[in-house]
C-alpha cells in the first residue's frame, strides 16, 4: 500500500527500474518502484536474449524478466501497481505523483524509467511473429540469423545502420524503403550502396508477414499497386521509437525533439533530484545491459542530492 511520502520514486520496472530499486533497497533508501504492469518492461516480450553478461548460453526475455525481479524481491524493492496521470515537478523540493485512481504522493528524489516502445507497421503477421522472425533490434537479434535472408524495413539512420550490421551475419538484407531514397545521412547511405550483401527494394511498402512457426514470407505492394513478396527468415522494423512520456511533465524536464529526457552523465536531468534511467532517456544506445547500469547510477545520484538536503536543512 502506497504511503503519503517516500524519499525515492522510481516510476517504471523495466531493467532500469528493477535495478534502480535493488539499489536503492541495498541503500536503505524509504523507496517505491511504481508499475503499471507485471516488472519487466519490454524484456518480457523479448524472445531471446543472447548478449546479457552472465548468460553464456542465452536466455529467454521472460526469464531475464523474471530472475531481475526476483534479485530485487531478495533484498525487499518495495513494488507497487499504480498507473501515474501526471507529475507535477513546480516545487523545487517536493515532486507530486498523481495517479488515475485519485491518489497523490510525494517524494525527495524520483527517478524516471518509463521506457518506450518500438513503433509498429500493424500488419498481419507483425504480432503473432514478434520474437519467431520479427525483431526491432538487431544489435540484439542479428547473430540468429547467420547466412539467412532478411529484410529491413525503413530508411532513416537507424534502419540503414542496423541493415550494415546485420550484414555481418546474414549472407543478404532487402532494404525496403516506401520512397525512392533515404533519409539516412549521407555517409550511412554511401555505406549500404558500397555493401555487397544490401538489396534495396524502393517505393514499397510492407502489407503482411507470413510464416507457420516463423517468418516465411514477406509481402508488400508497390506504389503503382503492384503487390509481390520476398522469401526471408526475418524481418527488422525500423520506422522509429515512441517513449512513454504521457505522464511527464515534458517542458520542465526540457525534452528533446522526440520526446524523451536529456540528462547528464549520472542521469541527472534538468531538475535537481529527478533522474532518468533507461529507454526513457535521451541517447543513442538503447540495450537492457546499459539500461541497467543507468538505474545503478541514477540511485547513487539520488542519494548524493538526499545527502544534499540533510546537509542544507
Amino acid at each position: 500500500m502506497l504511503k503519503e511520502h517516500y524519499e525515492l520514486v522510481i516510476l517504471g520496472g523495466g531493467p532500469a527500474g528493477l535495478s534502480a530499486g535493488l539499489y536503492a533497497a541495498r541503500a536503505r533508501l524509504d523507496h517505491v518502484l511504481i508499475e503499471k504492469g507485471a516488472p519487466g518492461g519490454q524484456v518480457l516480450t523479448t524472445d531471446w536474449v543472447d548478449n546479457y553478461p552472465g548468460f553464456p548460453e542465452g536466455i529467454s526475455g521472460f526469464d531475464l524478466a523474471d530472475k531481475m525481479t526476483e534479485h530485487a524481491k531478495r533484498f525487499d524493492v518495495n513494488i507497487e501497481n499504480g498507473e501515474v496521470e501526471r507529475i507535477d515537478l513546480q516545487d523545487e523540493k517536493t515532486k507530486t505523483l498523481h495517479f488515475f485512481d485519485g491518489t497523490r504522493l510525494t517524494c525527495d528524489t524520483l527517478i524516471i524509467c518509463t521506457g518506450a516502445r518500438p513503433n509498429s507497421l500493424g500488419i498481419p503477421g507483425e504480432e503473432e511473429m514478434r520474437g519467431k522472425g520479427v525483431s526491432y533490434c538487431g544489435t540484439c537479434d542479428a547473430p540468429f540469423y547467420r547466412n539467412m535472408d532478411v529484410a529491413v524495413i525503413g530508411g532513416g539512420d537507424t534502419a540503414i545502420e542496423e541493415a550494415n550490421y546485420l550484414t555481418r551475419f546474414a549472407s543478404k538484407v532487402t532494404i525496403v524503403h516506401r520512397r525512392d531514397e533515404l533519409r539516412a545521412t549521407k555517409i550511412l547511405q554511401e555505406m549500404a550502396f558500397a555493401n555487397e550483401k544490401i538489396e534495396f527494394l524502393w517505393n514499397n511498402r510492407p502489407t503482411a508477414i507470413e510464416g507457420e512457426n516463423e517468418v516465411q514470407k514477406l509481402k508488400v505492394v508497390a506504389n503503382d499497386g503492384t503487390d509481390s513478396s520476398l522469401d526471408v527468415d526475418g524481418v527488422f522494423i525500423f520506422i522509429g521509437i515512441t517513449p512513454n512520456n504521457s505522464c511527464l511533465p515534458l517542458d520542465v524536464l526540457q525534452a528533446d525533439q522526440w520526446g524523451f529526457i536529456p540528462t547528464d552523465n549520472e542521469c541527472r536531468t534538468a531538475v535537481p533530484g529527478v533522474m532518468a534511467a533507461g529507454d526513457i532517456r535521451s541517447k543513442t544506445v538503447r540495450q537492457v545491459v546499459n539500461a541497467a547500469g543507468e538505474g545503478a547510477v541514477s540511485v547513487l545520484a539520488a542519494e548524493a542530492y538526499l545527502n544534499h538536503l540533510r546537509e542544507t536543512e
